[in-house]
């Protein structure tokens, strides 16, 4: 300020000189000088008064051409002080005086100003069509002349003089097509800006930079990209800082303010606000300024309130939703019910409220699910009018349609007129927001004629406001625009007069509005007339005679409901935001924008049966949000509606915060009845059974069960199930029966017997006393019997199914007793919390393979809130040496539980492996364990795979690294980091560490530098063996780097899938591989572009690699013709291989018969991935003998003897009668009705040992292939896995290959064959191998 202090004296002293020498030149001069410092300090009416000095000098004494500055400065500062008339008179007197000199820079400058003050004008407007067209004008011709003055500037003026004016239209056009809500088409404008000012070099620090950052942030705001508004915003800020640019400065840090509301984040949007008060009291004459934040504040107050009350309404729905677990199936069931809608409502409209759409949808799709319960076709409708809304502010407008259109079917098929109005108007905004104009114009003029129909005035008046949008601002119908606005005034004032909105709602009512049946509405209601009713928020009370709420406990579901009043919340309005060129407010306008509604997504598309609803339902709501269809109105067109409607406030109902998620299996609370016998039953499957809960619990046993602990089982109880799915089983476990949903136990398409032993010793243990648990031991549970027949590990559904309809009971013997500390501790948490037990949790902490210090408990669902009792039972717990949580749901909350539980636990030493990947962890997550010193001597293994760290983390990686001495593993495998995390990484590795194992793959852009600068302090590393490079595309430098480090690394695994090394990159890797210390295990260069013409020499050069046990070639065009190398490889008699995969590597049939008949005398391969090798569909073969088997269920056992071999009975696997692979993409696959004779004998003879005859019957033309296939899998004797998926066989030759896999020699002679056969899977195997079911993140060697 001293500086501008000093030029303003120095000017004054100028004019003062100037004018009293006589100077009118100069004395206009520096009055025009003098204006312009006042107008840069926000001096307005002071700078307005010097500019008219210059201007009354100006036009006495001096040429017409002096007057263009004057009127330049004037018009711009009449701008400011938003006195349009005056600045237009002066701006077109600047343009015209510009015109008659010909001055092309002035014209320029002048339609610059004019297009802003239009602008302003418009954006300020409710109607004025002639403002926006002229905006446009004035922007469009400065434009065309900035650029022709760029291109030909006018003698001895450069170029560049022009660049700011060029820069400055495409801002003012980016603004202009923003207002329009044409966001691609601002979005263009702006950065065709940005990258204007990039290709001329201009300054950081230049005001044209900020004003584009400044839209664009705004820009951003509106799209919801929150991360580049906030990086577009503050650049703006720091720019005007910089320039000394004040109110620029503080319209900065009001839309950073913006931002942060649009977020929920109030405390940093009022801190923001704050300071962008604190800015603008520095100007003079920024008063507009100044009570737009002021009000800006006052409203992020409101809205913090809000919040609050939304958060303890949240938790008052928990208990609303245990409430209604617990009346299910009893007379209080619907009150609950509507309680529960009540609260909703609330919410719904709190989240609307303060703009937190993702809340709101989810909110809607809890509603839809409580009202398809309820039977209420209208709250359904409005339920979907509700998503619609989400899913619209969330900018998803094909769900938002899709809601929309459900709303609107639903409307219509109980003749709802105001319902389908709504939806259709809302179905225009989606469309216009879509780019389609004519179909949303369309859409108005529909919902508009749906509303005259049902005398809808607010409603009308919404879709005229839509229509007369369109039409003046997509289509410039400035003639039809007019006439729209004079209906629109016309319908205003009949609103207004009030003469017609008790008629706006009838006297209908919604069903689940009432409570209670005729006979008592007679006997209550002599005072109470009709209801109106809005599509708002609506208060689930019965109102009684004399006005108070009474709420009817008894009344049972399907009873009517007395009608009830509906509360309304007035809406927050949203914070004002700022646009570089105008201090107005950038509020919606009603009769210029659209009325929008936002809709909620869902998962599901079903729809209610509009057959099943025999309801009539009332027009007067606007949107209520559920969870499948709903659609709503703008907030714009909400406001005028709830004018309409009724008033009240919204429901507040402070709970106790229970944190509640929804989990695999819940428990309800038991109804004991008097039995002869002990029984219970539990549903362990994700879908609800519809049957009762209904408990017979011991005598000794009942009073210790919790009634709330048990509330929300679905299905579980101790009685047979009389109604729900066919999946319950009768168990007898000594004097207790009980029945299990075993449809959680199936296994493409057959019963787990591991899986249904897990569950019923959990379901044993829930149903004990809490004497019977405090010891916390668990059955052990062995044979499963039948009828006296043993299950076998795998039964077939069409045996479950027989064990159910003739209600047989399966035996279990238990064999002993297992201690289970964590899980009992989990359970007494759950207990204590009221909390549902995830029953899959429950079988991963019964998991008899692992100790009680391995704590697996991967893929359950679990959430922040769920994982609260899980937690508390590690908290008591105290000791663990492997914690896997991965593939769950988990966030940074749960971090921090855990690091506190380390803190506190009593295990100071030894190791810990924390497998954390494929979660929803961020980069603070591993604060949590910088901050836990406990990890810092104990923390061997860290996997953070699959979770979005970000190059945030890196510094917390550095200091995981240099202070956990005992970590050997790490992963960061896809964590959406880059060279600069990897470069940290680097920097933290020393020679003192003991890091072995590294996986870095599948993270985008890693530069050349970092990963060399990584190889080189690798290489350093005494212990380090294994590498994963995984999807990160290797250069030639990159490349040599490696073969260096593997030269002098004692490297046990190399992973280089999707690295893209080529064949002359592998021959090079593998002969430095080869010439090093050869303690290399396992190889994966999947998808690396090794060519059939190259692969010879690769092979040639594996050879040297005796010691690899597990290599991976998949996805390499290898081909058929070359696999002499690999034939080699496999009988060279000293490979250690074991695991050889070659998916997707074109080597056809034939190829795959090559590779097993050089087996033969290979005694290391176990297991042979040959997935996908065949390009062309198979000629079909006849049918013919298949190879004798038994047939067991898939997955499928074989006992093999040595009499099997002279003769046996062939048998057809019924299983494949629905599973048969298309012989052809095209061809659609045919069941085969076939029957074989099964008396047949087709035995397989083995000719001097290296011959096999793979069927006695004679093979038709075209299943050679397959003969000679079937005898190479017998050459194949210690293979103990195989996997043909996805080759075009169909299923016939699949039965035979499974039975030459079953009379195989060598290893399989003497165990359990198994086959897992499905539509895009064919896996043999031997029993104790898993074929798959483990995720490829979570498989271990």
């Amino acid at each position: 300020m001293g500086r501008e202090e000093e030029e303003l004296k120095a000017a004054k002293r100028g004019y003062k000189d100037a004018e009293r020498e006589g100077n009118h030149e100069e004395e206009a001069r520096w009055a025009n000088v003098i204006g312009d410092i006042l107008k840069q300090r926000g001096e307005y009416v002071e700078a307005l008064r010097w500019l008219r000095i210059d201007y009354e000098v100006s036009m006495k004494h001096l040429p017409q051409k002096q007057l263009l500055p004057t009127c330049q400065s004037l018009g711009e500062v009449y701008l400011r002080l938003d006195q349009f008339k005056e600045a237009l008179l002066y701006q077109k007197k600047h343009l015209q005086l510009a015109k008659d000199s010909d001055d092309l820079i002035e014209q320029q400058r002048a339609s610059t100003q004019l297009g802003r003050t239009y602008h302003e004008i418009f954006t300020r407007s409710e109607s004025d069509h002639y403002a926006k067209q002229n905006a446009k004008k004035y922007f469009k011709s400065a434009m065309k002349l900035a650029e022709a003055l760029k291109k030909n500037p006018p003698p001895c003026v450069k170029s560049c003089f022009f660049l700011k004016e060029l820069i400055d239209s495409y801002n003012n056009m980016g603004m202009l097509e923003m207002d329009l809500d044409n966001f691609k088409e601002a979005k263009k404008f702006l950065l065709d800006g940005l990258r204007i000012c990039d290709e001329e070099e201009v300054s950081q620090n230049d005001d044209a930079r900020s004003r584009l950052n400044h839209n664009l942030g705004f820009l951003y705001t509106e799209l919801r990209n929150w991360p580049k508004a906030k990086e577009h915003i503050e650049r703006d800020i720091v720019i005007c800082h910089n320039i000394g640019h004040t109110q620029g400065e503080a319209k900065g840090y009001i839309n950073l303010g913006e931002l942060h509301y649009r977020v929920q984040r109030y405390p940093d949007a009022y801190l923001c606000y704050q300071k962008a008060h604190t800015i603008a009291s520095c100007l003079e004459d920024e008063d507009a300024l100044i009570s737009q934040i002021c009000q800006n504040i006052e409203i992020v107050k409101k809205a913090e309130e809000v919040l609050k009350d939304l958060k303890r309404e949240e938790q008052r729905l928990k208990k609303l939703e245990r409430a209604v677990a617990d009346a299910k199936g009893t007379a209080s069931e619907r009150k609950r019910l509507l309680e529960e809608l009540a609260c909703l409502d609330s919410l719904i409209e709190k989240s609307c409220t303060i703009a937190a759409w993702d809340k709101h949808r989810d909110f809607a799709k809890k509603k839809k699910k409580v009202t398809q319960v309820v039977c209420d076709k209208e709250k359904l409708g409005d339920s979907f009018l509700y998503l619609g809304e989400s899913y619209q502010k969330l900018r998803n407008f094909l769900k938002a349609r899709k809601w929309y259109m459900k709303s609107w079917n639903i409307y219509r098929s109980i003749g709802n007129l105001e319902g389908q109005a709504l939806a259709k108007i809302n179905i225009g905004g989606v469309l216009d927001s879509s780019g389609d104009w004519p179909g949303a114009l369309q859409a108005f003029e529909e919902g508009y004629k749906l509303a005259a129909k049902g005398n809808l005035p607010s409603v009308q008046l919404s879709a005229l406001e839509n229509m007369h949008y369109s039409h003046m601002i997509r289509f410039d119908n400035d003639k039809e625009a007019k006439k729209l606005q004079l209906e629109i005034k016309n319908l205003k004032q009949t609103l207004n007069a009030g003469s017609i909105l008790q008629e706006a709602n009838e006297d209908h009512c919604s069903e689940s509005d009432t409570i209670g049946d005729e006979s008592d509405e007679a006997s209550s209601s002599g005072t109470h007339g009709p209801y109106t009713l809005s599509r708002t928020d609506k208060d689930k009370l019965t109102i009684g005679r004399d006005g108070t709420e009474d709420l009817v406990d008894d009344i049972p579901l399907s009873s009517l409901v007395k009608r009830r009043v509906k509360n309304k919340v007035s809406l927050i309005e949203k914070p004002a935001t700022s646009v570089f060129t105008r201090t107005s407010t950038k509020n919606e306008i009603i009769g210029r924008k659209r009325v929008r509604v936002v809709i909620s997504d869902d998962e599901s598309d079903c729809e209610m049966d509009p057959v099943r609803w025999d309801v009539k339902h009332s027009v007067g709501d606007v949107a209520s949000s559920e969870r499948e269809n709903r659609t709503d109105v703008p907030s714009t067109d909400k406001e005028q509606i709830n004018n309409v409607s009724q008033s009240k406030d919204a429901i507040s109902s402070a709970s106790t915060p229970c944190p509640v998620e929804e989990s695999i299996c819940s428990f309800r609370s038991p109804i004991f009845t008097e039995v002869d016998h002990t029984e219970f039953r539990v549903s362990g499957g994700a879908a609800a059974s519809a049957s009762k809960s209904i408990a017979s619990a011991p005598t000794a046993d009942k009073a210790h069960i919790s009634s709330s602990f048990l509330q929300s089982q679905n299905s579980s109880g101790f009685e047979p199930p009389t109604k729900g799915p066919s999946e319950f089983l009768a168990f007898k476990v000594g004097e207790r029966m009980i029945y299990v949903d075993v449809s959680s136990c199936m296994q493409e398409g057959h019963l787990c017997i591991e899986d249904v032993k897990a569950e019923v010793a959990c379901v044993y243990f829930l149903q004990l006393s809490d004497e019977g648990r405090a010891k916390g031991l668990l059955p052990v549970i062995g044979q499963l019997k039948c009828c006296g027949k043993e299950l076998e590990p795998y039964q077939s559904i069409e045996d479950v199914k027989s064990f159910i309809s003739e209600q047989k009971c399966i035996e279990l013997f238990v064999t002993g007793w297992v201690p289970k500390r964590l899980l009992k501790l989990y359970v007494d948490c759950c207990k204590k919390l009221s909390e549902a037990a995830n029953v899959k949790l429950l079988k991963k902490l019964y998991n008899l393979e692992v100790s009680e210090d391995d704590i697996i408990v991967s893929d359950c669902q679990l959430q922040d809130l769920s994982a609260t009792p899980f937690l508390n039972a590690l908290q008591a717990h105290k000791t663990m040496a492997v914690l896997d949580i991965s593939h769950n749901l988990l966030g940074n909350d749960t971090i921090e539980k855990l690091q506190k539980i380390f803190t506190s636990s009593s295990q100071k030493y030894g190791g810990l492996m924390l497998d954390m990947h494929c979660n929803r962890f961020g980069p603070t997550a591993l604060f949590q364990i910088c901050e836990c010193p406990v990890l810092y001597a104990r923390l061997e293994v860290l996997n953070l795979s699959q979770n979005r760290l970000t190059d945030a983390c890196s510094s917390y990686l550095f200091t995981i690294l240099q202070n956990c001495k005992a970590l050997y593993s790490l992963n960061i495998e896809q964590c959406s980091i880059t060279s600069r995390t990897i470069q940290r990484v680097a920097d933290a590795l020393h020679e003192e560490s003991v890091l072995s194992h590294l996986s870095i793959g599948k993270n985008s852009p890693i530069s050349g530098n970092s990963m060399i600068n990584l190889f080189s302090k690798v290489a350093s590393l005494k212990r380090f063996s294994e590498l994963s490079l995984t999807g990160i595309r290797l250069n030639k430098l990159i490349l040599d780097q490696l073969c260096k480090l593997a030269k002098t690394t004692s490297l046990s695994g190399l992973f280089l899938g999707a690295t893209s090394i080529g064949a002359d990159g592998a021959v090079t890797l593998i002969d430095a591989l080869s010439s090093g210390s050869r303690e290399l295990l396992k190889l994966d260069m999947s998808s690396c572009c090794l060519t059939s013409q190259a692969f010879a020499k690769v092979c040639s050069s594996f050879s040297a690699l005796n010691s690899i046990f597990h290599l991976d070639l998949s996805g390499n065009p290898l081909g058929q013709e070359r696999l002499e190398g690999m034939v080699s490889l496999l009988m060279n008699p000293f490979s250690s291989l074991r695991t050889l995969i070659l998916n997707r590597c074109n080597l056809g049939l034939a190829g795959i018969v090559q590779l097993l008949r050089s087996l033969s005398d290979n005694d290391s391969l176990e297991e042979l991935h040959v997935a996908e090798n065949t390009s062309t569909s198979l000629e079909k073969a006849s049918p013919w003998s298949p190879l004798p088997h038994h047939p067991s269920p898939a997955h499928e056992n074989t006992k093999h003897n040595s009499n099997r071999k002279e003769a046996a009975t062939c048998e057809i696997n019924t299983e494949f009668d629905d599973m048969e692979v298309a012989d052809s993409e095209d061809d659609e696959p045919q069941k085969n009705t076939t029957n074989v004779d099964t008396n047949k004998n087709n035995n397989l003879s083995k000719s001097d040992g290296s011959s096999a005859s793979s069927c006695r019957g004679e093979p038709q033309a075209g299943s050679q292939i397959i003969h000679e296939l079937c005898e190479a899998v017998l050459y194949a004797k210690q293979l103990k896995m195989i996997d043909l998926s996805r080759n075009r066989l169909d299923k016939d030759a699949v039965e035979s290959l499974y039975s030459a896999w079953g009379l195989g020699s060598g290893f399989r002679d003497d165990v359990f064959t198994r086959k897992h056969i499905t539509k895009d899977c064919i896996h043999f195997f031997v029993e104790g191998v898993t074929c798959c079911g483990v995720k490829p993140c979570c498989r271990k060697e």
